[in-house]
């Protein structure tokens, strides 16, 4: 099996999170919370490399080279995820061609397992267009009105959260988002991108514990967990 790249979006300044520094440059057990990420992917045998996108006045980036013994490669990305991911899909090796799949992973996922990251990558590049981890929704889902009053209770039958790593073909993803781009709509993840050309990725079913740090808790959570895992 071909070893294939990623794409690490790094360039968000992580407000919504409310510390002073980006979110995936906390430090836990004495190691930012991007090299969690990085370790996660890099130790996979069928990852080859990365390319981290960083913002344009990045001043916490350690100047990486490689990790694990495997080539990082860094550029400077855009005031938007997807500007960013278009950024480091251009900044990919020559070696990776137009087809080749290429993996989009969030930074602040730190906890990405190893044989999800596996099926992931079996089952999507089996599929024509790409796949996506996802985990079905299990709580209920309700709908709430201007006052803050609940409207009504949703289906949750055949609905997913979206998770990453997300994998596509580089030169398909690339025409996605930028048509994105030109239509003026601000996609939230890579596959509504590929959504809007009418394409079908398939879904993946991964863990839950692949959670985004986006607040306090939840890096307090991660925390924990590495805690138990030691």
């Amino acid at each position: 099996m071909t070893a294939i790249w990623s794409v690490i979006p790094a360039a968000g300044r992580g407000t919504r999170f409310g510390a002073g520094t980006p979110k995936q440059y906390l430090t836990l057990q004495g190691r930012p919370l991007l090299s969690y990420t990085l370790e996660a992917l890099l130790t996979h045998p069928s990852v080859a490399g990365a390319v981290v996108v960083l913002a344009q006045d990045d001043a916490h980036w350690p100047g990486w080279e490689e990790y694990g013994g495997k080539p990082l490669l860094t550029c400077v990305g855009g005031d938007s995820r997807a500007v960013s991911v278009l950024t480091g899909l251009a900044a990919l090796p020559a070696d990776v061609r137009a087809d080749d799949f290429v993996l989009i992973h969030d930074a602040a996922r730190p906890n990405l397992r190893r044989e999800d990251l596996s099926r992931l990558l079996e089952w999507g590049r089996a599929d024509p267009v790409g796949a996506v981890l996802a985990a079905p929704i299990r709580d209920t889902i309700k709908r709430v009105g201007d006052d803050g009053g609940i409207d009504g209770t949703e289906s949750r039958e055949r609905l997913w959260r979206a998770f990453t790593p997300q994998l596509f073909r580089r030169l398909q993803l690339t025409q996605a988002l930028e048509s994105a781009a030109v239509a003026g709509v601000g996609v939230t993840d890579e596959s509504m991108a590929m959504e809007r050309l009418g394409l079908r990725p398939l879904l993946v079913e991964g863990s839950e514990d692949n959670f985004k740090i986006t607040t306090p808790a939840d890096l307090a959570r991660f925390e924990f967990m590495l805690t138990r895992h030691e």
